[in-house]
Order: C-alpha cells, then sequence, then structure tokens
C-alpha cells in the first residue's frame, strides 16, 4: 500500500541526506500546477522532526518524471548538495530504473545509443540524426528481468542523463514503456502513472566516502495490474 507520509516513505537518512520514495503522480520540484512539490514536504519533515527554526535546507540533488516513482536524493546540507552536483555532473551515481515494456526484447541485454533532441514546445525528445542541431548522445544499457505473456520488466542503467532519455529509447526499440501514451503505449495506466520506477542508486557518500546502495520500495515496483 502506497502512504503519503514522507516518514514512512524514507529509504535513506543520515545528517547530510536524506533518499525518499517518490510516488507516481507527485512533482519534485514546483511548476505551474501549484501541487505541493516532494522537495517542500521534505523540508517540512526535516523542520518538524528536528524541530528546526527558520529556513530549513533541502536541496534537490536529481529529478524524475512525475508519472514515474522510486528514489529521488535530497541533501540536508550545502556542502553535500555541492559535491552530490558534482557527482552527477560526473556522472559518478549509478542509476539503475526497472521499466515494464510492450513485447520482449529478442535480446536478453544490449545498449542502445542513439542522439535525442528536446522539443520544448511539446514537453518531448525524439530520436533524430546526430547532425541535427541540438542532437544530444544518449546511452543505456537494459537485461531483462522477467517475461510475461505480453509484457516484460527490464532493468535499464543510464549512462547518461537525458530528457525522458529511457522513454524514448525504449519506445524507439518497439519497446514502450507501459501506460506511456506519450511514447506511444497502447493505453494509460488507470493511476495515470507509467511502469517506471527509479529502482536504485549507488554511489559514494559525498562527506562520510562509504557507499551508499539504496533500492526504491516495493510499493512503486511497476506491476502488470496497474
Amino acid at each position: 500500500m502506497k502512504s503519503n507520509s514522507i516518514n514512512e516513505r524514507i529509504l535513506y537518512e543520515d545528517n547530510h541526506l536524506i533518499i525518499v520514495n517518490k510516488l507516481p503522480g507527485e512533482i519534485v520540484q514546483g511548476d505551474k500546477t501549484g501541487d505541493l512539490p516532494l522537495v517542500e514536504a521534505v523540508r517540512e519533515y526535516i523542520r518538524v522532526t528536528y524541530n528546526k527554526p527558520g529556513n530549513v535546507f533541502c536541496g534537490l540533488v536529481h529529478r524524475i518524471d512525475r508519472p514515474v516513482g522510486g528514489a529521488v536524493i535530497f541533501a540536508k546540507t550545502s556542502k553535500a548538495l555541492a559535491r552530490m552536483n558534482e557527482m552527477v555532473k560526473n556522472h559518478l551515481i549509478r542509476k539503475i530504473y526497472w521499466a515494464l515494456v510492450e513485447g520482449c526484447p529478442e535480446q536478453e541485454e544490449g545498449t542502445l545509443t542513439d542522439f535525442l533532441r528536446k522539443n520544448e514546445k511539446l514537453n518531448k525528445s525524439f530520436c533524430v540524426d546526430e547532425h541535427v542541431e541540438g542532437a544530444r548522445k544518449a546511452v543505456l544499457s537494459y537485461k531483462i528481468v522477467e517475461k510475461y505473456d505480453h509484457y516484460s520488466l527490464l532493468e535499464v542503467e543510464l549512462q547518461t542523463g537525458r530528457h525522458h532519455q529511457i522513454r524514448v529509447q525504449l519506445s524507439a526499440m518497439g519497446h514502450c514503456i507501459k501506460g506511456d501514451l506519450k511514447y506511444g503505449a497502447k493505453r494509460s495506466n488507470p493511476d495515470g502513472s507509467i511502469s517506471l520506477q527509479a529502482h536504485r542508486l549507488i554511489f559514494e557518500h559525498p562527506v562520510s566516502h562509504l557507499l551508499i546502495d539504496v533500492v526504491a520500495d516495493d510499493s512503486t515496483k511497476p506491476k502488470l495490474s496497474v
């Protein structure tokens, strides 16, 4: 059962970082909808839990799309945020996703390399020729985790971080994500989610330098019944 309480969705927390299981449909940071973003809910959790007066620091390290669930990192100190931002820039955080896709890839595992261009007006990315202006190289690797009658569950690891990268690359391969109407799914999921989860994060802690390996809660794992 999915809980809205931040307390029950914490995957990891120490003095510098907090990693939270984001629910599908939540926005990570504020947008024109005016809906409460996860970063503000986490800030309020920190304020109340630790009885912090004034403006509580809560830095957003990275984002995932609104219809996607899974692990999101926030920094509780400016030092941690600065160091995590540098790690993001240098691709030092391993980001592993689970995607439930239509059909099943021919190969058990593989690497996809495409060039993507974002259309700001449509809020959508497209595969284009590498020589097109604005094209950016996108690379991911995948392997099949489970096979079903009409779907398969893939483990996907990002090598680059482009707009809607997993969604557009899997669709271009012919295996769009379940519920992802924007990228070719046959039908939507009843709850408006897409069957993609930010499943696992692996990185060196920015302060203690210990290895952090966090797995998202099963409540947001892509399921056939959604």
